[in-house]
Order: C-alpha cells, then structure tokens, then sequence
C-alpha cells in the first residue's frame, strides 16, 4: 500500500502522538522498541550490553522522541516548506521509516536510494531525483516508477532527460550568489548554473520542450551565514521572471535545498529564509517550497558505542583501540571534518562508577580497528583509566557515517547493529516560550557528559586542546 503525506497530519507540539504515529506503522510496527524515557540512554546503553553477554560488536541507538521533535520544530519554524529527507546523509531503514511515517518526503540520488524509498511503501510523488547529473539507467528507473521531478545544470543533462524521461518536471540548480564558504562541505563548485548559463540552459530546455517548473539551489552542507539564502532566494525570483519572459509557462517551485544543522544556525537560517521568501515571492500564489535537509534530521538521534579491544600504556600517554574507526562510522572525520565527543562507559573496569565520574583523566589516543595509521580517531583526548571490553559512547552519529563506511580490512559498517528507542524529549518553545511538552528528558545523563567532555577537550573555533594531565572528568 502506498503511504501519501496527505494521510498523515501531526500536530505541531504533539510529541506523543508523534512517537505513536512511528511505532504504528507499517515498517516499526511489531518490533522492539525500547521505552528510554525513564532512566536515560546511558543506562539504556549500559542495559544492551550487560543483558546480552555477547554485546561486542559496535552498535546504535536510534531515538525516534527525537526525530519527532526535529519534525516539530522544522514544521513550526519553516511551516509553509515541506522536508524532503537528503537520504544519502544516513539511509537507515529505521530511521527512513521514522520520517515517512510522520509525513516527511525523500530528496534520492540514485536508483538505489530510489528503490529503498519505495520499498517502504512511499508514493513516488514524494520523491524528488535531486542529482544534477544522472546515469542512463537510473533515469529510466525513475521514469518506469513515476518518479516526476528532479533537477539540472547543465545542457547536457536536458538532453538525457528529454531522451529518456521526458515527462519529467525539471528544477534548474542555481550557484548560489554567495555560497557559505564556511560551511563544513560547500558544493558551489561542482554544482549550480553561473549566472550567465541561466538563460541559455532555460532557452535549452524550451526546445526540448522539457517543462522548467521551479528553482532549485544548495548552500553548503552545515551553513553557518544565513545571508546566502537571502541572496539566493532573489536570484531564483530573477530567473522565475526570465522564464516568464521566455514565453515559457509561469515555474512554481522553489527548492531552498539542505545544509540544516539542527542548532541555532537553523533558528536563524529559517528566520532569513522566511524574511527573503516574503520580500521576494509574496505575489506568487501557487508557490510550493520545499526543502532537502539531512544532517537536520539525522544527525542527533544517533549515538554510537563503540567497544574498547585493545589498550597500551606509553609513560603518561593512554592508548585505546575501537572495534569501530575512520573506515567505518567515523569516516565523517575526513569526509565531513566532523568534531567527535567521546564519552566513558566503564562497564567492566568500573561497574559501580560506569560513567567515571569524578575521576582523574589522562591524555589519550584513540585508533579504529584497521591496520592503516589513518585509522586515528583522536591523538590528544582527555579521558579516564580505561581497560579492555570497556566502551566510548558517540552522541550525534547520524550524518555521513554509517552512509560513507567502507569494508576495508573487512570491517563493514553494514555489520553494525542499530537498537530502536524513545525518549520523551522537552520541546523549547517558541522564541522561549513554554515548552510544547513536559516529558523527561532521557538523555540528561548523556547531555551532562557531552557539556563537560566538551569542556575537557575542545578548544576555540573548535580546535582540540589538551586539558590538564590528570584532571577529573566531571560528568
């Protein structure tokens, strides 16, 4: 059976209803998924491995409170754009799942992130083929299973599509004006159309008689300067009207892309984005808007926690091997100049103490499993006296790693177990108001770590710094 959006309507606030509309449906409903709510995920982790003597291998929680309470606040903060989930960020079935059932659509790059969308029982009308360059066969799967709007750059790609999906809606990517170069990974220079390539690549797609519906356009991945939507918003306006004066029929989609971080830089990003979609479109009545965030959605719900199977002792220097490293999940350390936060799970060494708190730390490195020395994940980390089969726990492991994670040296991120779960998270209101709802917060243990990890061992600009020999680590 096909899943429509229109069939499902979650109230903004409605954190429980939420949570029930993902346990009900088709792909979740009837498995396990566990209730953190009440102890937190610390104590959930700890749980996971201590009823199961065989817990070894690294694995995931997944917490489903917090995808709901990304889905409300996207929809209370940017109500009038719909999400389309950037799958090639983290295709978890579970966590696709989780989206779906709350309403939100698919941003695919390829037939094969195509299929798994489909397989979940999702319309293709909620897909968007948003790849500006696209292989033959993939453009014909996406034409046999009705997948009907993607986006283009190039003359080239007007042509394939003409040739081989020419009922497709076309949206032109634009370069943005002012691309975030701050952002973590920017995209301007291998996608987008330069201002001067507009008007022959609209001109193109007339003769081709392929229909240019919308804009479409991408910041940078994790942009920190709202100010790039704002002026890229006018220049999809600009190229709205170059069409029109092309004689071609009116476009009426803007695609604002992805880039979303779920912090403050989206607070103020949909402040901008809201600001500049008033200023610039306000006298175009049949607009959809839609957006393409992926890290937004998946980057939190995930925390990884991976086992400690080898350590040494050099003078005052701690070493730890992980069962999971670069050329697994924490591949976003290269790919996605990602900062990690690593947090004790003492479950052998210290069963009373698991957390460590109050501890002395030691300065520390910390390899993934694989016999290449790029497989570092920290050379100058502050973390307690740890031993063999003890465990570092990742929060915020859910954008580009699992998805980027190779088999090398037959460690395959494939392997890794994800455990589904739910907190009852605390909304933050609007502009500060009352929370949208009073539920425990079930990570406070891990949220309480992360602060003081944070301290330890990040520096300014988010440099690395090298707490104290010895000091506590004061969870």
């Amino acid at each position: 059976m096909s899943i429509n959006s229109s069939d499902i309507l979650l109230e903004m606030g409605s954190t429980q209803k939420g949570i029930e509309v993902i346990l009900g449906s088709p792909w979740v409903k009837g498995k396990k998924v566990a209730n953190m709510s009440k102890d937190g995920q610390f104590s959930h982790i700890q749980s996971i491995i201590s009823n199961r003597d065989d817990v070894k291998e690294p694995f995931y929680i997944l917490d489903y409170g917090k995808v709901v309470s990304l889905m409300d606040k996207w929809t209370t903060s940017l109500p009038n754009i719909k999400p389309y989930y950037a799958v090639k960020c983290n295709p978890d079935t579970a966590l696709l799942a989780g989206i779906a059932a709350l309403g939100g659509n698919f941003d695919c790059a390829s037939k094969a992130e195509i299929q798994a969308i489909l397989a979940l029982g999702v319309s293709a009308d909620r897909i968007i083929f948003a790849n500006p360059c696209k292989a033959e066969a993939h453009i014909k799967y996406a034409a046999a299973v009705g997948v009907n709007l993607t986006t283009f750059d190039s003359v080239d790609e007007v042509e394939k599509m003409r040739k081989w999906h020419p009922k497709c809606n076309l949206l032109l990517r634009l370069k943005s004006p002012n691309t975030d170069e701050n952002a973590k990974c920017p995209l301007g220079g291998k996608y987008g159309a330069l201002p001067e390539e507009v008007m022959p690549l609209l001109q193109a797609a007339q003769r081709a008689e392929m229909a240019v519906t919308g804009i479409s356009f991408h910041v940078g991945s994790a942009a920190t300067h709202s100010r790039a939507y704002r002026s890229t918003i006018e220049a999809a306006k600009e190229t709205f009207n170059m069409a029109t004066r092309l004689g071609m029929p009116r476009m009426h989609i803007l695609n604002i892309g992805g880039g979303f971080t779920s912090g403050t830089y989206f607070d103020d990003a949909a402040i901008t984005i809201k600001s500049a979609i008033k200023t610039f479109f306000s006298d175009e009545s049949n607009l959809k808007l839609m957006g393409e965030p992926g890290r937004y959605f998946a980057e939190t719900p995930f925390t990884l926690a991976a086992n400690i199977i080898g350590t040494r002792i050099r003078g005052d220097l701690r070493e730890y091997w992980l069962n999971d490293g670069i050329y697994g999940s924490m591949n976003c350390i290269l790919f996605d100049y990602a900062n990690l936060t690593a947090l004790p799970l003492a479950c052998t060494s210290n069963r009373a103490n698991p957390t460590c708190k109050g501890t002395n730390t030691y300065k520390s490195q910390v390899f993934g499993p694989t016999c290449d020395a790029l497989d570092t994940i920290f050379t100058d980390y502050q973390l307690p006296e740890l031993q063999r089969d003890d465990w570092l726990v990742f929060p915020n492991m859910g954008a580009y790693t699992t998805s980027a994670g190779s088999s090398f040296n037959g460690f395959s991120t494939s392997d890794i177990v994800t455990y589904l779960a739910y907190s009852t998270p605390i909304h933050e209101g609007i502009n500060g108001t009352t929370p949208l709802n009073e539920g425990i917060i079930a990570t406070a243990a891990l949220n309480e770590a992360l602060i003081a990890t944070t301290v330890l061992n990040e520096g300014m600009n988010g440099t690395i710094a090298l707490a104290p020999t010895n000091a506590v680590f004061a969870q």
